[in-house]
């Protein structure tokens, strides 16, 4: 049961956690570009790898939920 709780956890915490950094990369990311037109392309870029990195962190919960979930006893 306890295993059970942790799986739901690890995932939930994880999906949460990207959820709200993208949403911020996005509001920042727009926002800068709103401020400086000329300097979009690169913000674009450095804005799609930091994504990257956020979506990275949010599958290793999913890993380690998967992880866990194979240790739970039939």
């Amino acid at each position: 049961m306890e295993l059970a709780i942790a799986v739901g956890l690890a995932v939930s915490i994880a999906g949460i956690g990207g959820a709200i950094g993208m949403g911020i990369l996005g509001g920042k990311a727009f926002e800068s570009i709103a401020r400086l037109p000329e300097a979009a392309d690169e913000i674009r870029k450095l804005l799609i790898i930091s994504l990257a990195f956020v979506e990275t962190l949010t599958i290793y919960g999913l890993v380690i939920a998967l992880m866990l979930f194979q240790k739970m006893p039939s």
